[in-house]
């Protein structure tokens, strides 16, 4: 790992407040330690390296490619997402002036010398978004075969990378993707959709910089790491078909504008060509090449170090979590109990880490809040139900972008003392559970102060999720220390 002296760090508001007690504190220390584990400073430090000309790539799975710099008359650089800024920028300090250009969109903005950093909206696309990815096309197009394109890949890049297709127009753009955020789709499905409607989306980016090669580094935001979902792929080749595309529309209701169904029922019935897929140009050669840089892994191994030098055993669930964040929250609660309870699968103290990526599927008339915030009071409300095995078990959930949902907050940290009918809980139990069939959790988790917010972080490997447990409970199955806090 890399020196972290004069690193990036996560500033939490009111972060006292926040830290009251050991396990809130370790909580909080456990997500922010993975958010600024995987912030392009840390990550192009950690897996890129420059000897004389030659530039290394050491991917999460530990494999690693070479690429001669020597070898090129032009080093560009594209790019989107939500870390795109940042990503440039410790490209831009390792590369210096080897790089001769480039443009990339983001919603977090930073200053840097040769790549332009342009503006874009998440996480639905804008007019500013549009014109944006325009210029970064035009970067890739420019290139020519003696060329190398660094493509620069983070999560948040499908809404901010926008450029919809021949026919569909912004409205019909953001109209599909708002619909599609709310229906319960997993992410994957989401951007099936999305690159089918968009003229970079789904390997075309990297076919416009064709005849150029194509080095892409990603920072993942998606379960599994496939580069072909991350930003929607626009550098990579694509599996889905418009068929899929309009599967999805139909699984989740999805009433899209007429332009989109359109274009989807005409690519469908072979009108249109499809996104490039491996067999097709420039991916049925050597030319192209993407490799994962950081993921929700990286900022996993952060926080189980953070947890292990507390004292505290750490045990990572999954970095593949999905599913109804109300429903994922039940689970962790319940993993939780039984390790304070009976000491399986881990015993206490300990911290269980998950990350991946949770949704809400919203009704007709949703409140305020993200999933990270839904998750967070699902999870106070089961360990009030759970009576003494929920006794000093804290949470923290964020979305390590720092936006959860459409809010100003990354998410919450809460504990068993947050949800109940006794004198020193702060939310009623009723007041809980209407939030939550109301996915109104925002306001609620507000006026508890149990908000985190960190603004933005300059990175997204999507949520992030701590559960520190306290000692067993005395009198369970077997007994030990009681942890802080009684309700």
């Amino acid at each position: 790992m890399a020196n972290q002296s004069d690193e990036f760090r996560v500033t939490v508001a009111d972060r006292e407040r926040h830290a009251s007690d050991p396990a809130r504190e370790l909580a909080l220390d456990c997500v922010t330690a993975g958010i600024e584990a995987a912030h392009p400073e840390r990550v192009v430090a950690d897996a890129l390296s420059l000897h004389d000309e030659t530039l290394m790539v050491t991917a999460v799975d530990d494999t690693s490619t070479t690429v001669n710099l020597d070898a090129y008359d032009r080093v560009l650089v594209v790019g989107a997402g939500n870390a795109a800024g940042h990503f440039a920028a410790a490209v831009e300090r390792l590369l210096g002036d080897r790089i001769d250009g480039g443009a990339v969109v983001t919603d977090d903005p930073v200053e840097t010398d040769r790549v332009a950093v342009l503006a874009g909206d998440h996480p639905t696309p804008s007019e500013t978004g549009v014109e944006s990815a325009r210029e970064v096309r035009e970067v890739a197009v420019d290139a020519g075969e003696d060329d190398l394109v660094i493509g620069l890949l983070t999560g948040g890049g499908s809404a901010l990378l926008a450029a919809p297709a021949a026919g569909i127009g912004l409205d019909d753009l953001r109209e599909t993707t708002e619909a599609l955020l709310a229906s319960g789709a997993t992410i994957a499905e989401i951007n099936a959709v999305r690159k089918h409607c968009s003229a970079v989306k789904g390997g075309r980016l990297a076919r416009a910089a064709a005849p150029a090669d194509v080095l892409g580094l990603a920072i993942s935001d998606v379960t599994g790491d496939d580069p072909a979902v991350i930003a929607s792929g626009p550098l990579s080749p694509d599996p889905t078909t418009y068929a899929d595309a309009l599967a999805v529309l139909d699984r989740y209701a999805v009433d899209a504008p007429a332009a989109v169904t359109d274009r989807l029922e005409r690519g469908a019935a072979g009108d249109l060509a499809e996104t490039p897929d491996p067999s097709d140009p420039p991916f049925d050669g050597d030319g192209v090449d993407v490799r994962i840089a950081a993921s929700a892994r990286t900022a996993l191994n952060a926080a189980r170090e953070v947890a292990a030098a507390r004292g505290y055993e750490p045990l990572v669930l999954s970095s593949r979590v999905r599913g109804e964040a109300r429903e994922a929250a039940k689970t962790h609660a319940a993993v939780a109990e039984e390790c304070r309870a009976a000491g399986d699968p881990v015993a206490p103290p300990a911290v269980l880490l998950s990350a991946g990526e949770v949704t809400v599927t919203l009704g007709a008339d949703p409140g305020e809040g993200g999933p990270n915030g839904e998750f967070a009071l699902s999870a106070a409300a089961e360990l009030d139900a759970s009576g003494r095995d929920g006794e000093g078990i804290a949470v923290a959930s964020v979305d390590t972008d720092g936006i959860d949902g459409a809010t100003d907050a990354a998410g919450a940290l809460i504990d068993d003392r947050l949800v109940g009918d006794g004198p020193e809980a702060t939310l009623s139990r009723d007041a809980a559970a209407a939030a939550l069939d109301e996915h109104d959790a925002y306001p609620l988790l507000d006026g508890a102060d149990a908000l985190v917010r960190t603004g933005p972080t300059g990175t997204n490997v999507n949520d992030l999720r701590a559960v520190v447990v306290g000692g067993r409970v005395a009198g369970s199955e077997a007994s030990g220390s009681r942890s802080e806090g009684t309700k």
